[in-house]
Parts: C-alpha cells; sequence; structure tokens
C-alpha cells in the first residue's frame, strides 16, 4: 500500500472586524456598578447574578478588564468612606458593636461581588499582576476603616480599656472582642501584630510591672506566687477566648519578666516567707509553685538552686559541727537520714524529681559530712546499733529500708576505708557476742558493701562469717571427742578467728582462773592434733561467761559478764576483800580495762555483785572491793556489760588512723605501680591526678603521701627519675 500524502492544515484570521457599540463598555459597567450598589444597600434579592457574571465576563473578554477593575476600586472605596462615617459616629460602647455589623455585611457583600468578577479574578488579576478582589476588599477595608483617622486611635483605646477592664475583675463581651481580633488576623498578621499586639503587650508590661511592685510590698512570697500563677492562668484564657493564638507566648513572657524576672532575688531571700524557711517548714505546694514559675524564666531554676545549696549546706555544717549532736553517734546518723528523707520528699513533690536539684543535694551532703572526719565511724555505730538484736522486732523490709538509706550515706564519704576498718570492728563485737539481729540483714550489708565497692573490700568480712560456722563445726568435734568427759567442771565454747580476717590487735593475756586453763589446754591439744602448722592465741579480751553465784540467804544467779569480769569475781571465791593492786597483779588484766570492769560490777546500780570502798564513780587504785551478799535481782540471768564509751577514746582514735594510713601505703604504692607499667614515662602531677582517680572509690589520697610513695618507689628500684627533666619518672621493668 502507497503512504498517502501528509496534508497540513492552517487556520486563518477572521477577515471581517466585528464592529462593538462604543458606548458598550460604559453601558455594561453602569449595570456591574449599579448592583455593586445594591449589593452593599442589602437589595441583592432581585438580581440577576448570571447576567451579571455574564456581563462582567464579556467585559474582559472585549479587554475591559482595567475599566472594571478600577470601577470596582472606586465604587467599594466609596461605601466604605460611607461605612467608616457611620461607624464614627456610634456612641460608647455601640462603636465595637456597629463595626462588628458592618465588617459582617462587607464580608457577604464582598462574597457576592467576588462571585460575579469571577472570570475577572481568574484571568485579568493574574495576568496584570493585580489584588485578588477578595484580598483588595479586605485591603480597602484596612485602609478605609481601620487605619482611618478617627477610627484608628478609638479602636485600641476601646480594645486595651476592655482588657484592663477584665484585668480589674469587670465582665465584658468576649464574644463581641474575639470578633474584632478576628477581622483583625482576618486582614492580615501584620494589621493584628502593628495595630493591636505590640501596643497591648506594651500596655500589660506596664500594668504588671505596678501590680508586682504594689503586691510585692505587702504579699508574703508564698501569696505572691499564687497571685502571678492566677495572672499567667488568666493571660493563657484571655488568649484561648479571643487572642491570636500565637499572642500566648508573647504575653506570658511579659507577665513572667515583670512579675517573676524582675523579683526573683527578692522573693526567694524575702523575710519569714522565703525559700529558705518553705524548706524548713515543708511547704510543698509553695515551692511546687517556685519551682514552676522560675523554671519559666532564664537562671530561676539556677537561682533556686543556688539558694537550697547554700541553706542546705549551712545547717549542714552546723549538724556536722555540733558538740551536743556528737555526744550520740546513732543520732546523729538518724538526724542526717530524716534531713536526707526531708529534701528527697521536697525534690519529689515539689521539684519535679529534677536531676539538677538532685545533684545538688547529693554535692552538699557530700561537702557536709565529710567535714566531721568521724562520719565513716559514726555511720558504722549506726549501722551496730540498728544490726543489733533490740531491733528484732522490726520486719525484714523495714531493716532493707534503713540499710538501702545507710547505704546512701556511706556513698558520699571520702574515706570509705575508715569506714570499713570501723565496720569490721562492730561486726566482729556483734558476731562474737551473738547481739546479731539475723544474719540475713548482715549478710544483705555486705552485699550491698561488696556491689558498691568490689568484692576487696567485703572479703575480710565473709571471712569472719565463715569462720563463726567453722567454730560450730570445731566445737561440735571436740565435744565428739574424748575430751568430753569434763564432767561438772566448765563449759567451754570457742570461736577460733582467722588472723588476717579479724581486727584483733595483741592483747596481753590475762591470768585465767585454774578450772578454765585446764579445758583451755585440753581444746588447744585437740585442735593443733587436727590442724598442722597452726598457732593458737587466746583473745581473752573478747570472750564472755556465764557464772552462778550464790548470795545472802541462799539466793542464787546465773551472771552473763566478759572474760576480764569472770577472772575479777573467781577471785572472790577465796577471799572476801580484795584491794584493786591485788586484783590487778592476780589478773594481769591491763589497767584501762581493769577499771572499766570493775565500774561495771560494783558501780552500776541493780549490777553491783561487788562493793567498793569508798563508794564513788571512778576507780582509784586504793580502792577495796568486797562481795556484795546483800545484792538481789528479780531476774535469775543477771547480764552484766562492760562500761565502755561507745565512740572510741581520743588514743584509740588515734590508733585507728594510724592503721588506716598504714594501710593505704601498699595501695596508693600498687596504684602507683599499675599506672607507670601502661604508660612507662609520666610528669608528677599526672601521676597524682592519675592515683586519685583510681583510689577515690576507697578514699582521697593525699598528695604529699603519694609524693612519698613515688620516692619510697625510686629507692626500692620500681621507678627512676628522667636524666634530664627532674618532673619525669620512668617506669623500671
Amino acid at each position: 500500500m502507497s503512504a498517502q500524502k501528509k496534508r497540513t492544515f492552517k487556520i486563518e484570521a477572521f477577515k471581517h472586524r466585528v464592529e462593538l457599540d462604543p458606548k458598550y463598555a460604559e453601558r455594561t459597567w453602569k449595570v456591574l456598578e449599579h448592583a455593586i450598589h445594591e449589593i452593599y444597600n442589602h437589595n441583592a434579592s432581585g438580581l440577576s447574578f448570571e447576567e451579571l457574571y455574564r456581563n462582567a465576563y464579556n467585559m474582559v473578554l472585549h479587554k475591559y478588564g482595567e475599566k472594571l477593575y478600577s470601577g470596582l476600586v472606586i465604587t467599594m472605596s466609596g461605601h466604605l468612606k460611607e461605612i467608616a462615617k457611620s461607624i464614627e459616629d456610634s456612641q460608647g460602647g455601640l462603636f465595637l458593636e456597629e463595626l462588628d455589623r458592618k465588617w459582617g455585611d462587607h464580608n457577604k457583600a464582598l462574597q457576592m461581588i467576588r462571585d460575579i468578577l469571577m472570570y475577572m479574578d481568574r484571568t485579568f488579576v493574574p495576568g496584570n499582576h493585580k489584588t485578588p478582589v477578595h484580598e483588595l476588599g479586605l485591603n480597602l477595608w484596612r485602609d478605609n476603616i481601620i487605619r482611618s483617622g478617627k477610627i484608628q486611635t478609638r479602636l485600641l483605646d476601646t480594645l486595651l480599656d476592655l482588657i484592663h477592664r477584665e484585668r480589674t475583675g469587670e465582665v465584658i463581651n468576649r464574644s463581641l472582642m474575639r470578633n474584632i481580633t478576628k477581622m483583625l488576623m482576618d486582614l492580615g498578621s501584620s494589621v493584628y501584630q502593628e495595630d493591636f499586639e505590640k501596643p497591648f503587650l506594651e500596655v500589660s508590661a506596664s500594668f504588671y510591672s505596678g501590680e508586682s511592685q504594689q503586691l510585692i510590698e505587702c504579699c508574703d512570697c508564698g501569696e505572691y506566687l499564687r497571685k502571678a500563677e492566677r495572672r499567667l492562668t488568666e493571660e493563657t484564657e484571655r488568649v484561648s477566648h479571643y487572642l491570636d493564638v500565637k499572642s500566648e507566648v508573647k504575653i506570658t513572657s511579659v507577665v513572667e519578666g515583670e512579675m517573676i524576672a524582675n523579683h526573683m532575688q527578692r522573693l526567694v531571700h524575702m523575710e519569714n516567707s522565703g525559700l529558705v524557711n518553705m524548706l524548713v517548714d515543708d511547704r510543698y505546694e509553695d515551692l511546687s509553685r517556685m519551682y514552676n514559675l522560675f523554671r519559666r524564666v532564664p537562671d530561676g531554676l539556677s537561682t533556686v538552686r543556688d539558694v537550697m545549696t547554700s541553706h542546705l549546706r549551712e545547717t549542714g555544717k552546723q549538724l556536722v559541727s555540733d558538740p551536743e549532736r556528737l555526744k550520740d553517734p546513732v543520732d546523729f546518723v538518724q538526724h542526717l537520714l530524716d534531713e536526707k528523707d526531708k529534701y528527697d520528699k521536697i525534690i519529689s513533690k515539689a521539684f519535679n524529681n529534677d536531676k539538677s536539684f538532685q545533684n545538688a543535694l547529693n554535692s552538699s551532703f557530700e561537702y557536709f559530712i565529710n567535714l566531721n572526719n568521724r562520719s565513716p565511724e559514726f555511720i558504722s555505730l549506726y549501722v551496730d546499733d540498728k544490726l543489733r538484736k533490740g531491733l528484732k522486732g522490726v520486719s525484714e523490709e523495714d531493716v532493707e529500708v534503713v540499710l538501702d538509706k545507710v547505704m546512701m550515706l556511706f556513698r558520699y564519704l571520702q574515706e570509705k576505708d575508715v569506714f570499713e576498718k570501723y565496720y569490721k570492728q562492730h561486726l566482729a563485737k556483734r558476731l562474737l557476742s551473738g547481739k546479731t539481729a539475723s544474719d540475713d540483714a548482715e549478710r544483705s550489708m555486705i552485699v550491698k558493701l561488696k556491689t558498691e565497692c568490689g568484692y576487696q573490700f567485703t572479703s575480710k568480712l565473709e571471712g569472719m562469717f565463715t569462720d563463726m560456722k567453722t567454730s560450730v563445726d570445731t566445737m561440735q568435734g571436740f565435744y565428739a571427742n574424748q575430751y568430753s568427759e569434763t564432767g561438772d567442771g566448765p563449759t567451754l565454747a570457742v570461736q577460733v578467728l582467722t588472723t588476717g580476717s579479724w581486727p584483733t590487735q595483741p592483747s596481753a593475756p590475762c591470768n585465767l582462773p585454774a578450772e578454765i586453763l585446764g579445758i583451755c589446754d585440753k581444746f588447744r591439744t585437740y585442735y593443733l592434733g587436727t590442724h598442722t602448722g597452726r598457732r593458737l592465741t587466746w583473745q581473752t579480751n573478747m570472750g564472755t561467761a556465764d557464772i552462778k553465784a550464790t548470795f545472802g540467804k541462799g539466793q542464787k544467779h546465773e551472771l552473763n559478764v566478759s572474760t576480764y569480769q569472770m577472772c575479777i569475781l573467781m577471785l572472790f571465791n577465796s577471799a572476801d576483800q580484795l584491794t584493786y593492786r591485788e586484783i590487778e597483779q592476780a589478773t594481769e588484766i591491763p589497767a584501762p580495762d581493769l577499771k572499766r570492769c570493775l565500774q561495771s560490777l560494783a558501780c552500776v546500780k541493780g549490777k553491783n555483785v561487788l562493793r567498793k570502798e569508798p563508794m564513788s564513780k571512778d576507780i582509784a587504785e586504793d580502792d577495796a572491793f568486797y562481795f556484795n551478799d546483800k545484792f538481789t535481782s528479780k531476774f535469775i540471768k543477771v547480764k552484766i556489760g562492760t562500761v565502755a564509751a561507745q565512740k572510741e577514746s581520743e588514743p584509740e582514735k588515734q590508733e585507728t588512723r594510724q592503721r588506716v594510713e598504714e594501710d593505704r601505703k601498699p595501695q596508693i604504692e600498687a596504684a602507683i605501680v599499675r599506672i607507670m607499667k601502661s604508660r612507662r614515662v609520666l610528669d608528677h602531677n599526672t601521676i597524682v591526678t592519675e592515683v586519685t582517680s583510681q583510689l577515690q572509690s576507697r578514699f582521697l589520697p593525699n598528695p604529699v603521701v603519694i609524693k612519698k610513695r613515688i620516692e619510697s618507689l625510686i629507692e626500692r628500684e620500681f621507678l627512676e627519675r628522667d636524666k634530664t627533666d627532674r618532673k619525669l619518672y620512668r617506669y623500671l621493668a
């Protein structure tokens, strides 16, 4: 099939010119102009919108768009000038109502006009860069009504006056206000901001500046904050009722600035009602209000935090340095815990559990707890008090709560190794005297310490429990053996303690009574026979005894005493009267211990199985002691404790401190060697920093001590100084 020849089509312009009536444009515009007048005069019901649309369409089609557009501007402007006059003439409160009504009419008229001129809006307006009809209507309203000389100022004054009246407690027409502010927003955000919002914020700043000045003179801090909070709520509500939503941030910022930021310092330090008073009186509601208001302004929370920290450090400092408080360690620690509970509750209930406040609280406690170098000892004494049998009625959960609180204080201690020393001593006394509340509570405490400080910290404490268990098995073996045939003689219960695990000090052995020495020797023979390569040393200062005593009129009692007290009492089996020197010579008990034992046997009412002459509280070297056959007690079993200071005496404290310092030396040296082994060459300051960092979980090493340990390591050829730079150290492999 042959391809068909391609045809091309051409459309030519119509040759014949269409002649329009020269008066067509004028005549058509008159029809449209009349229609616009009718619309503004509320007579639109008689108009044919279809015919009007066609007329406007034809005018644009026949290139009369400019005439149509400019005619529209002139006609609308004329009507708006008349409307402006009518609004200006309205009296008093009718002014806003008239403005609102006319605005509604104008919007309806504008909608109809836009429908008629839709074709012009879609074709002529974009092509000639004109303003669309609706927008044009808004701009003309703005220029002829809102910004007319007489209306502009009056409108602003009326709006601001109504807001002022509402602030002072009057009820206003919020619906009308909403319509007027919406009109300003519809005219464009710049109109709302320039003609209303800007002056509104300035007037508000002035209003709240005056009010805050007035309130701060006559209100206390809590009342002032309540009023400031109420004002903020009112302004937020005002925005939601009749202002632009974007105004909320701006107006609340004005209120915050004038009522909070400008008076922060005065509020927190206000006499008798400021932040410190709120903290002291636990005013959670006021504190919460202060937190929520101050967090809204720059530096608000840091101001509250600084005042709280300063107050906390001051009260803490007084607490740890108060001589009265230091007399009772348990009471001292209880006060610390109460203070911590108090502020934990404040931070949780009032400060939204704010981490920065929690950190400030922790740093304050760490600061003042470590001001008192006896804090580690006192915390250990507190645990000792809680874990003794006196707390038997308390549930396990309550004991756990107490232990957790103690661990919290423990974390604040810089000298954790000092706490360990005391804890070991107190635990030893509890275990050996059988006064521990429960093994579970004891082990729970050790697990907590282990979690906090690692295995090394608690290994010796765990060893003490192991020894107690092993001792029970040893005693069963001893009595099952041939040595069980002790007849009516004394019964022995021995705890065999591993030297390295227990805080035993070399004590001068006292002279035990002959009856006791016999069975002790039997036990020694049995034990050394079953364990090779071991040595036994009797720690008579740590033992207890139960002895039966018969007093006047055949009255019998069982006395629970220490080993030292037993040695003293047994002397009175063969003598009715002994002097202090005779007792000292016979028993060889160290003088301080002997005096305390005699005090508890002769000077404590209800426990005085001995009589002293002359009678006084203190023991003198020329005192004489008699068996008190007139002793009576309603109990068969009488426990006679040893008079002893709960806290350490000054020499004991010095001795403990010395032992702690000695124990620290190898730890510091080990840290230095570890660091130098990995780094090979380091300067002095870096070593000090690294050692401090490694050891601070146990104690804060003194830089002077670190320097001495470095010198010692150089002497023993672990390190050497650099030949050229004396501040550098080298590790010697």
